[in-house]
């Protein structure tokens, strides 16, 4: 039943439409201009709401503890994903370490929609789990590059200024942490003047976001000539391996339920956005429409319709024994 209520949320719904118009390819679209803009509201939501959260709760040890597990597991898991590619796979050692870097890294849209699923179960993440997204986007850049370069593959662009500002400074995680950073300045009474814009319209804008990520996720696949049924079942198995892991470390960090599923989910996801810019400059002669059609297109489909009731599952069984 939990996997179900999941399922026919209308969040889960208006990505399925998505998907669905592009499979029978509709010419519904979103304007790339509102899709951009909708995307940098939602990342500023996040942020202020958990800010505001930790402006209530104070700083804990355990905040501390998950933010150390996030980048740990940020930089850890593509070691993991780089020998599944490299084996199962049958990746050359470029290609291999540009995908791994992915699979480190997390997305924003799928932390969001866990999120709205999380709250309407009444289960709802710790504040500073919006400051553990934001720490794990850039740690699996730095292994998907060293993966690459240890592996022998020979004419990428080597680490330089340019590279190092587009993962220290890249839009999204300056937009997070400052949204988190002026969250917890303002606190509870000052957001409430602000709170109908972001907190009102939140779950309408997700809706239509992720209707926009349903049509470019089905129309990249389309478009793909990169992906094998092999690569196809990793863009799966990986996730769910991933996801594994980061429960079984929010549930021995202690963690509450809600916010082990958020580890899970964060650890199950893949980039699609901060780790493909990265890597156009860090690997430029990487197959960009491999890394993005198994991350955006496979990888990140499943987790919004699967991954995310798989995920809270797990945390579920770890730390609250089970459904009840």
């Amino acid at each position: 039943m939990q996997a179900l209520d999941t399922l026919l949320s209308p969040v889960i719904l208006f990505f399925v439409l998505g998907v669905f118009a592009a499979a029978v390819k509709s010419d519904l679209t979103i304007p790339e201009s509102m899709a951009k803009g909708m995307s940098l509201f939602l990342m500023a939501a996040i942020g202020l709401k958990g800010g505001v959260e930790i402006s209530q709760a104070g700083f804990s040890n355990q905040m501390l503890a998950a933010g150390a597990a996030g980048i740990t597991l940020s930089f850890l898991l593509p070691f993991l994903a780089f020998s599944l590619l490299r084996g199962v796979g049958r990746l050359d050692g470029l290609n291999a370490g540009a995908v791994a870097a992915h699979y480190g890294s997390v997305s924003v849209v799928t932390f969001a929609t866990a999120t709205e699923i999380l709250t309407r179960s009444g289960l709802p993440a710790a504040g500073y789990m919006i400051a553990v997204l934001a720490l794990m986007e850039s740690p699996a850049i730095v292994s998907g590059m060293l993966l690459a370069s240890r592996s022998g593959a020979n004419g990428q662009r080597r680490p330089g200024s340019h590279l190092w500002r587009e993962v220290l400074f890249n839009g999204s995680v300056v937009l997070l942490l400052g949204a988190f950073a002026i969250g917890a300045a303002v606190g509870e009474v000052k957001y409430k003047a602000v709170a109908p814009l972001f907190t009102g319209l939140w779950s309408g804008v997700l809706c239509l976001f992720l209707l926009d990520m349903g049509l470019v996720a089905v129309r990249r696949l389309r478009e793909s000539r990169a992906i094998t049924p092999r690569l196809a079942i990793l863009a799966i198995l990986v996730p769910l391996i991933n996801g594994s892991i980061g429960a079984i470390v929010g549930a021995a960090i202690g963690l509450d339920v809600g916010s082990t599923a958020a580890l899970s989910i964060l650890a199950g996801s893949a980039s699609y956005i901060a780790v493909p810019a990265a890597m156009r400059l860090a690997l430029p002669q990487a197959n960009a429409g491999l890394y993005l059609s198994m991350s955006l297109a496979i990888s990140f489909p499943f987790n919004i319709i699967l991954g995310i009731p798989i995920y809270i599952a797990l945390a579920k069984a770890l730390v609250g024994g089970g459904y009840g």
